[in-house]
């Protein structure tokens, strides 16, 4: 949880508001644990259990009958291109795609937690509707380019859920 934060009211139990980047303040839509543990989740043989694919070398590969999201371009909610997918992070345990490294346009990377990507194979290229174009370069990061601790696994996820509340000012109202 973040330095940027404040309590609602005065009393033991009441809500906090952001008061900093409400993505990365850790309350609210946008929240993780603060005692998250710092460090990677293993597989049984003791290696990282989330890796780049460019990492794993042949272990892993894409189906071909799946859309391949390498190559493919990132658009925002409102439709920007946001980069190109330049690397796919996979689940060693539960051999998935649970990552998207995106190089973005404006410089930099991002990684982009799959469940928030909607890959529309038949236009070449994936949405992301939690976020705009420019919080991707906000986007928090892994301290080590080859593996994510379970503490940033919670950080960039809460990162994109916040997105769906803080994005923009429309999305701060409730939905009638």
């Amino acid at each position: 949880m973040s330095d940027d934060i404040q309590a609602d009211a005065g009393h033991p139990g009441a809500s906090y508001s952001p008061t900093g980047n409400p993505m990365k303040d850790g309350v609210g839509a946008a929240s993780w644990a603060k005692d998250r543990a710092d460090r990677c989740d293993l597989t049984l043989a003791g290696a990282p259990r989330i890796q780049p694919m460019s990492v794993l070398g042949d272990s892993y590969h894409v189906h071909p009958s799946d859309p391949d999201p390498r190559g493919m371009h990132v658009v925002d909610a409102h439709g920007v291109d946001v980069g190109v997918v330049s690397d796919i992070w996979v689940d060693q345990a539960e051999p998935q795609i649970r990552y998207l490294t995106v190089t973005l346009a404006g410089g930099g990377t991002a990684l982009l937690p799959m469940g928030f990507a909607k890959v529309h194979k038949t236009h070449g290229h994936l949405k992301v509707e939690a976020l705009l174009a420019a919080h991707f370069s906000e986007v928090p990061m892994p301290k080590a380019p080859d593996r994510i601790t379970l503490l940033e696994e919670d950080k960039v996820v809460a990162y994109y859920a916040g997105g769906y509340r803080y994005a923009e000012p429309s999305r701060l109202e409730p939905f009638f």
